[in-house]
């Protein structure tokens, strides 16, 4: 199968750790030239070096934060100014905070809205006069929680869904530019993140990581975790010129954890 993305420039949120950091890997391997970012100086340069001692890797990297608007601004202008037009967009962001209704502020909701919804938003609003030229790709790192949500992760129950309802119908909307939008959701991949969230479970209910760890191994058919490298070769695709027809669509990688139809 031929993925055709050498060549092609890559902005990809949120990718200096985890998931965004595996996704930027998989692109640069199969020729894409890729921009990073994070809000850690330190965490781009490490990623920017390891991923340059592979052969024909291209990145570059930087610095900004996505819940700042004029910081999204300056990246995608960035990017245009180091690689030209830009043809797929990795929109990605860390976790909000865990915890129930009764323990969240209003601060934490609105932190939570700025960051895994709105930033998003103005994202694909700087990027789309790029897509418009001649077609691209879109695709929006949500999570698990879109298709059942997660005891204790209001916000991303909530927010995630914003995502969804908003890729739905852009769908439709950016269909005659040739822009395909899709949402990959992670279940129990193997990231900080999720090593978080168990930890988190495990002092909520005064046990060991392990006994989580044990109790949600038992919940996926497949027996494990997934890697950030298994979640990263399916957005690849979906980025790539393979995937020609699938836009609008929520993509499930979970080792058939979610028992949701």
């Amino acid at each position: 199968m031929n993925l055709n993305l050498n060549g092609k420039v890559a902005l990809v949120v949120a990718s200096s750790q985890g998931l965004g950091k595996a996704i930027a890997a998989q692109l640069a391997r199969e020729g894409a030239r890729v921009m990073i970012t994070s809000r850690s100086l330190g965490k781009l340069q490490k990623v920017q070096a390891e991923l340059l001692q592979e052969p024909h890797c291209e990145v570059k990297y930087h610095v900004a934060d996505v819940t700042k608007p004029e910081d999204i601004k300056i990246l995608v202008e960035k990017t245009r100014e180091v690689y030209g037009n830009i043809d797929i967009l990795i929109n990605n962001a860390g976790g909000p905070s865990g915890g129930t209704f009764d323990q969240l502020t209003d601060e934490d909701w609105e932190n939570a809205f700025q960051l895994n919804l709105f930033s998003y938003v103005r994202m694909i609003r700087e990027v789309l006069p790029d897509l418009k030229k001649s077609g691209g790709k879109i695709i929006n790192i949500a999570s698990s929680s879109i298709k059942q949500p997660i005891p204790g992760l209001i916000l991303s129950n909530t927010f995630r869904l914003g995502v969804v309802g908003m890729t739905k119908t852009l769908a439709e909307e950016l269909g005659p530019y040739n822009i395909l939008i899709n949402t990959v959701a992670p279940g129990r991949i193997a990231t900080e993140r999720v090593d978080y969230l168990d930890q988190l479970n495990a002092d909520n209910r005064n046990v060991s990581k392990n006994v989580i760890v044990g109790e949600a191994i038992k919940a996926i058919p497949l027996g494990r975790y997934g890697s950030p490298e298994e979640f990263a070769n399916v957005v690849t695709f979906l980025a790539s010129d393979a995937n020609t027809y699938i836009t609008g669509s929520s993509i499930l990688i979970d080792g058939g954890m979610v028992k949701a139809l």
